[in-house]
């Protein structure tokens, strides 16, 4: 953006918080006529006093919430989205101001945006993690104090105490906050040729161990599916509903399927277990293979 745009857009917000603090308040009686014209007649002209009287709700909530390190324009934009919420579910019936109604869900669209953009990490997933978001700073300062120390185990557990969080949490977001997002594209180094991601190992196998170990894969899926043909269809029902599944059977279940006691099924599972080391042993040449292989049927 231009400098000369730059200057324009700055006028239109100063002009819009201008016409926002300028527009008259409503008494309860007239704003309860609007709230009711906008819901039961669909009134849009209502509906435009009822939300331009509240704008100034609107700039005054998006101030609390700058020092995060947003825009303000679009903090605004945000609390209007809340705003327009509060007037599409505002019962005129129920003994509460619009003003009331509407200042909660202007402030949690503000919340959310800060949440949102605040950091690429997500933060406040849970109605206990956001209130300790926007208040840790608050109850910090107050417990300080003075004090030339940083908080301590014991204020933080009286921090934790007093928003229902656990101490862990309350250390994990003062982590949080006192540190800041740090891309790995940005430039490091004397030089400034290096990046951050230059220097982080990539762990993946490569190319040639993919390729080796997706064929020893193969080829041990081909010698256990020809051992297990050499047991009995008993044995082999036990072998792989205990070993060869990520949930296996217990022996009870196992026992009542096979119309056997539970420990005849650990006799003959203890028993199939060792014909099928046996066969696998036959067809293993390499120790590391039968290592491999016979631990995963200890």
């Amino acid at each position: 953006m231009s400098m000369v745009e730059t200057m324009s857009a700055q006028r239109a917000d100063r002009r819009f918080v201008q016409g926002a603090m300028a527009a008259p308040m409503l008494d309860r009686g007239h704003e309860l006529d609007l709230a009711r014209r906008w819901r039961e007649n669909n009134d849009q002209a209502a509906l435009h006093e009822l939300v331009t009287s509240y704008l100034r709700l609107v700039v005054a909530t998006a101030g609390r919430y700058r020092n995060y390190g947003l825009p303000m324009p679009d903090l605004v934009q945000e609390g209007m989205v809340g705003l327009m919420q509060a007037a599409a579910r505002f019962e005129p019936d129920r003994d509460v101001r619009f003003s009331t109604y509407a200042a909660w869900w202007i402030r949690s669209a503000m919340q959310d945006f800060v949440l949102r953009n605040w950091s690429i990490v997500r933060t406040g997933t849970t109605a206990a993690q956001k209130s300790l978001f926007f208040n840790l700073r608050r109850l910090r300062a107050r417990i300080e104090g003075g004090r030339k120390q940083q908080m301590d185990d014991e204020d933080r557990a009286s921090i934790a105490l007093e928003l229902d969080v656990g101490v862990a949490e309350v250390l994990s977001m003062e982590q949080r906050l006192s540190g800041t997002d740090q891309s790995l594209n940005a430039p490091i180094g004397f030089d400034g040729e290096s990046t951050g991601q230059d220097f982080i190992a990539d762990e993946r196998p490569t190319p040639e161990e993919a390729l080796a170990d997706g064929h020893d894969s193969r080829t041990r899926t081909r010698w256990i599916a020809s051992s297990l043909a050499e047991l009995s269809e008993r044995e082999q029902i036990i072998i792989r509903e205990r070993r060869l599944r990520d949930e296996g059977s217990t022996l009870e279940e196992l026992g009542r399927r096979l119309g056997i006691s539970k420990e005849r099924v650990r006799q003959i599972e203890h028993r199939a277990l060792q014909k099928l080391k046996g066969a696998l042993m036959r067809r293993i040449k390499d120790p590391a293979d039968e290592a491999i292989l016979i631990g995963a049927f200890a």
